[in-house]
């Protein structure tokens, strides 16, 4: 009887070692079950990290790129603003240098004429007066 007392509490230790056993392989089982998945969610954000970082070099980058289109069509703008304002007052100048000219020709015109008046007016004068000087003889 006490063999058997002794048997069942060494099949009850037996038993107990086992399931303890189990228990610890059952624990070290998830535990790294559950690394796994921590250490594979890590990477999951990590990559998910990378590509909104990526997303955002690629948006900055698009924005850098806008804003200097940006710039340059300003500045070609500004460009032919210059040159079309040059072109305008070169345009200017040399109308004003043509109706310059035009002025002085009409002017010489005009003193031409002048002097062709006077000119006739002193002929009319002289013939007059010879007139009048033959009458006095």
């Amino acid at each position: 009887s006490y063999e058997l007392k002794w048997a069942g509490e060494r099949d009850a230790e037996a038993y107990k070692k086992k399931m303890a056993e189990e228990r610890r392989d059952s624990l070290a089982f998830r535990n790294a079950e559950g690394k796994q998945l921590r250490d594979l969610e890590a990477e999951m954000d990590a990559d998910e990290q990378h590509r909104e970082h990526e997303s955002y070099e690629l948006k900055w980058a698009g924005e850098r790129d806008a804003e200097a289109y940006k710039k340059k069509m300003a500045e070609e703008r500004r460009d032919s603003f210059a040159f079309r304002n040059a072109e305008g007052k070169q345009q200017r100048d040399l109308q004003a240098e043509m109706e310059a000219d035009e002025q002085h020709l009409e002017h010489e015109s005009y003193e031409l004429k002048w002097a062709g008046e006077r000119d006739a007016e002193a002929y009319k004068k002289k013939m007059a007066e010879e007139r009048r000087d033959s009458f006095a003889f």
